[in-house]
């Protein structure tokens, strides 16, 4: 379940009347099906071929579209699973586009056909986001699970952009693939992306069971460096995902260079769009197959059901929601970190380290200056 970012077309707030509440969700992520062909091992969702039972219906989906769309101009982005498993997904698309709704698409890459992709193009997919863990066959097939994965990804990105719809590539990092970031950004660009993710591991669901592969704090940090390095000398927008400490890393290193951090003309909205770390319950949420609300799908912790209560009171009203836009409740090292309010540390993280998802970012090598730890 990784996700494309495409342009921010945030309106003011929209609820009729002007109602006081919460600044509207800028990203949803929502899982339109748990179904997927692949069976990744560090998968969030442990997703495999499903059907899964009291997936949301068409006109249950229509009703969420109509929700968000009502208060909010958030990018929506259409993931899984595979969205494509998914037989009524253009309609789910189109009437979200129509709604006014930037949509985009995390397929894995496999089912995209050329009338796939041109279906994508027609209906209006902003962006579709594919993912690539290794720069070979052989890694990226054992990670994937499925012999052929790797060839059916770069083929699916080809298609994309054969058709017009533009790609962005995401990477997994653990310890079995970090030394590879060089070689897999330089893929991103030689196939024709338009933004390099590499995503964080936040060892859920199936993860679990590489939670020795996460990188410790050190080797965490020598790699968000690497990508400062990387970001500043690559044609590609490259934004690090699901590791908020990168903000931190981002203004030490500007500030010590004595450059103000820039808006990369790739990034469709670049630092407007990307505000700061940890963004679950502030400005992102996920949508579950069944329509759990989480703040996001690495976290889990459900915020409401929209079988139950409105998309907009949840997002409002949830006592969750609320408590993780308090910054002042972050606990340990976060709470007296002079970057909390750009970083917030991962709160799935801290959640499943811990338990307790107000705790510190456990996979966080930096000291907050006076911090004393306690005893």
């Amino acid at each position: 379940m990784h996700q494309p970012h495409a342009q921010n077309t945030q309106q003011p707030d929209a609820r009729p009347g002007g109602a006081a509440g919460a600044a509207p969700p800028r990203v949803v992520a929502w899982e339109v099906t748990r179904s997927c062909n692949l069976a990744c091992v560090h998968c969030r969702a442990s997703a495999i071929h499903g059907p899964y039972e009291g997936e949301l219906s068409t006109e249950e989906c229509f009703t969420l579209v109509d929700q968000i769309a009502s208060f909010a101009r958030p990018i929506l982005i259409l993931t899984g699973g595979d969205p494509l498993m998914r037989a009524d997904i253009f309609d789910i698309a189109g009437y979200a586009i129509g709604k006014g709704l930037r949509t985009v698409m995390s397929p894995n890459g496999t089912l995209v056909t050329p009338e796939v992709a041109r279906r994508m193009r027609d209906v209006g997919i902003a962006r579709v986001s594919v993912s690539i863990d290794f720069p070979n066959a052989a890694g990226h097939d054992a990670f994937r699970g499925v012999p052929g994965a790797f060839d059916g990804a770069v083929r699916g990105i080809r298609t994309c952009l054969d058709a017009g719809v533009e790609v962005q590539v995401n990477s997994t990092i653990t310890k079995l693939n970090v030394h590879h970031l060089p070689a897999l950004l330089k893929l991103a660009e030689d196939l024709g992306a338009v933004s390099f993710h590499p995503f964080m591991l936040v060892p859920t669901g199936r993860g679990k069971d590489l939670e020795e592969q996460e990188l410790p704090p050190d080797e965490y940090e020598r790699a968000l460096e690497w990508m400062y390095d990387a970001q500043q000398r690559s044609a590609l927008f490259m934004k690090p995902t699901d590791v908020p400490h990168y903000w931190r890393v981002m203004r030490q290193r500007a500030k010590a260079q004595g450059r103000k951090l820039e808006v990369h003309p790739h990034s469709h909205g670049g630092m407007d769009t990307l505000s700061r770390g940890c963004l679950a319950g502030i400005g992102f949420c996920f949508v579950g197959h069944r329509g759990d609300v989480q703040g996001c799908g690495y976290f889990d912790k459900v915020a409401g059901n929209v079988r139950e209560q409105p998309f907009l009171e949840i997002w409002d009203h949830s006592p969750l929601f609320r408590e993780l836009r308090d910054l002042d409740n972050l606990k340990g090292k976060c709470g007296a970190c002079e970057f909390k309010r750009v970083c917030g540390g991962c709160r799935a993280r801290a959640y499943e380290a811990t338990g307790d998802y107000l705790a510190e970012e456990p996979y966080c090598a930096y000291v907050p200056k006076g911090w004393c730890p306690p005893g």
